[in-house]
């Protein structure tokens, strides 16, 4: 019997769905392989569960969602979050670092009638995630290795070095180094290719926290290159806002004082 794949949505922008729709060629591949058999994004026609395969695009908003996701779960046999707001909660996480009532109050007109949780959270937190794409948006390559790996039975191949690594494949020079310019690549997962320091950008954490990341390396990293305690704070909530890790590196803002040069904090094992 063919395997079904469902798509579900949640707190988010559709980025997430959209990366899979422009797989174009490659999704038709796999579309051989596979009944698309919940995909709202894509087409109207659905079909009852279980299913074999769940993409999980957003994060838990409402008490709906979270109502919701425990459905979706029940339904899956494999579920796979994909995309900032699946994995750590997405810019809508910021709330959490807020009062979620004067935000409403604020930009909207009638607040009673908006139901919504103090809070933004991310799939994991409600159910069992089997894995993770990380990204905002995600990488349309991981995700065609995932459903293909999970088509023929083996363990998707998901990196999980930092964004660094990534850079030294493309030849790319350091930003940091020779520029002084802020970046988040040393604790940033991989996925993106590093995109943005290969156009002498800094990069924005865009695919959430590696693992096990140098919170004080990274910190003095940041501090060097002119980045004040408040700054370095910011720069781990924005996309990935409610990550663990990130908002534990968020509060690791020690390290040497403005000025002192990008070239002696990355003396540092990063």
């Amino acid at each position: 019997m063919t395997p079904t794949l469902a798509v579900w949505k949640f707190a988010s922008c559709d980025g997430c769905q959209l990366s899979l729709l422009d797989c174009e060629d490659e999704l038709l591949a796999v579309a051989d392989r596979v009944r698309i058999a919940h995909f709202l994004e894509a087409t109207r026609r659905v079909e009852p569960g279980p299913y074999d395969i769940s993409l999980v695009e957003g994060s838990i908003t409402t008490a709906e969602d979270a109502e919701r996701i425990q459905r979706v779960r029940e339904m899956s046999r494999t579920l796979v979050t994909i995309g900032a707001c699946a994995t750590a909660g997405g810019v809508q996480a910021l709330r959490n670092f807020a009062d979620v009532d004067e935000f409403r109050s604020v930009v909207y007109a009638r607040p009673e009638y908006v139901s919504a949780l103090a809070t933004s959270t991310p799939i994991a937190a409600h159910v069992k995630v089997d894995y993770e794409l990380h990204g905002c948006p995600i990488d349309r390559r991981q995700l065609l290795e995932v459903i293909t790996a999970l088509l023929i039975g083996r363990r998707p191949n998901i990196p999980a070095h930092s964004v660094c690594f990534e850079c030294k494949q493309r030849g790319s020079v350091c930003v940091v180094v020779a520029h002084g310019t802020p970046c988040l690549g040393p604790v940033t997962h991989a996925g993106c290719g590093a995109i943005c320091p290969a156009y002498q950008r800094g990069c924005y954490g865009c695919f959430g926290p590696m693992e096990t990341p140098n919170a004080a390396a990274q910190a003095g990293l940041l501090r060097a290159t002119g980045m004040s305690a408040a700054d370095v704070q910011r720069a781990y909530r924005t996309f990935n806002a409610a990550a663990p890790v990130f908002i534990e590196l968020s509060k690791v803002t020690v390290g040497p004082p403005p000025g002192s040069g990008p070239r002696d904090a990355g003396s540092e094992e990063t």
